[in-house]
């Protein structure tokens, strides 16, 4: 088991390296060589999550197309010009909304440079509401009622009659609770901008002389708002119907499938966004929100498939290994979450792989759902794409990595706000 574990972690690891679908394609070679080598039976590759994600992205990206993000970006700005010196308060607020309503944390991209300018003209120093806002914008990845790390531990979950609601009673506040005290954290980071030596010297330098950020408009405004409202009403539609399971459509004595209610839902806002809107759907697939869906769902692919045949074919020996322990102490379970959060660089992708090795150690749901958060230790090590456009938003130089690497400007927001996520998720279920 030693050795099926090493090339699991292996093919983790490199194919992290590798970047865009390297994950997912190192994942099935995982799964080939459990099977052809070690003898594992290979269990079923995660078709729903990944439809329900391709469906998710599908209508985000029609949204995209349709100028619907220019337009909420045009408003984010608006916001934090009017309100500059509380920018490391409202800026988390933002991006953790944007993921909220997108369900991807890559729609943080089009703010930052926002942010970063905002807080210049401010003379805030430009690290602490950057910092802890690319932290809110993977926060609310485990608070979005549509993204994919919250429809795989839904689905996850299924068996123990948990709702869509359960997970967001929990999490939304929690994660909420958590960016907050995080942003009040950062509010002290570092020098004062006017103090700072490496902002004196590229000032001195002239480095600093730049035009102001300009936000690329909508086409039209009446599209992109209607293309923003029907996304918003889609995803209100899905909270209800997963909330609320009487008013799913009944066969044969039984409620249709959450699953199957998201991808009927997204794909038909995706076609009314297109149809409404006059949106060419080949601008749809060219957006990044496209691009970084569907590099989630080729991931979950392979990760989840290695993970689960490797799982499956050990159960025996690692129930055995760590039940104990996990059965005294199964806040624990989070450390092994934020640890595979760190290598495999997405929620939906450690749920997928390290839930299931909960569920059969029959960790409580509600605890999991608690611990849901430290899914979020992508920012340990500052290589996420977001960390490093962050960084390279801040024309101060006052967001950056250490000179000892994970003393990086992300590592004081991002483990304030994940352990305090937790901590209140373990403390609201006890309410619940």
């Amino acid at each position: 088991m030693l050795l099926q574990l090493l090339i699991v972690l292996l093919c983790i690891i490199v194919g992290a390296r590798l970047g865009g679908i390297g994950l997912g394609v190192m994942g099935g070679l995982g799964v080939a060589l459990l099977t052809f080598v070690f003898g594992l039976q290979p269990t079923s590759p995660p078709v729903d999550v990944m439809l329900m994600i391709a469906a998710v992205i599908s209508a985000a990206s029609c949204m995209q197309a349709a100028g619907g993000l220019d337009y909420m970006v045009k408003v984010a700005e608006r916001l934090l010009r009017k309100h500059p010196q509380y920018i490391t308060i409202l800026a988390p607020l933002v991006t953790y909304t944007f993921t909220f309503l997108a369900g991807t944390g890559h729609v943080a991209y089009s703010v930052l440079p926002v942010i970063a300018e905002v807080a210049r003209e401010t003379k805030i120093r430009p690290e602490r509401p950057l910092g802890i806002a690319v932290i809110a914008s993977q926060q609310a990845i485990t608070a979005s009622p549509i993204s994919a790390a919250t429809v795989a531990l839904l689905g996850l979950l299924a068996g123990f009659d948990i709702t869509l609601f359960d997970i967001l009673k929990i999490s939304v506040p929690a994660t909420l609770v958590g960016v907050l005290v995080g942003a009040l954290a950062s509010m002290r980071v570092g020098k004062e901008l006017v103090d700072d030596p490496e902002y004196k010297r590229r000032l001195d330098a002239g480095m600093l002389a730049k035009d102001a950020v300009q936000v690329t408009g909508a086409l039209s405004k009446k599209r992109a708002v209607a293309s923003v409202l029907l996304f918003l009403a889609a995803t209100l539609l899905i909270v209800l119907f997963g909330s609320i399971e009487k008013l799913r459509p009944v066969f044969d004595g039984s409620a249709v499938g959450m699953p199957l209610i998201i991808e009927m839902i997204m794909l038909a806002t995706a076609a009314l966004i297109l149809l409404l809107t006059k949106t060419d759907g080949a601008k749809a697939v060219q957006g990044s929100v496209f691009s970084a869906g569907m590099q989630a769902v080729v991931a979950i692919f392979g990760i989840a498939w290695m993970g689960d045949t490797f799982i499956n074919g050990n159960i025996v020996e690692l129930k055995g290994a760590v039940e104990g322990v996990v059965t005294e102490m199964p806040w624990l379970f989070g450390l092994a979450l934020f640890v595979m959060s760190i290598l495999l660089y997405s929620q939906a992708a450690t749920v997928r792989a390290i839930v299931p090795l909960g569920v059969a150690l029959a960790i409580s749901p509600m605890m999991l759902i608690a611990l849901f958060p430290a899914v979020n230790g992508y920012f340990f090590i500052p290589n996420y794409p977001t960390l490093v456009a962050a960084i390279n938003f801040d024309s101060t130089g006052t967001t950056r990595i250490g000179k000892w690497v994970l003393n990086h400007s992300f590592m004081l927001p991002g483990m304030v706000a994940t352990v305090v996520s937790i901590a209140v998720g373990l403390l609201l279920i006890q309410v619940y």
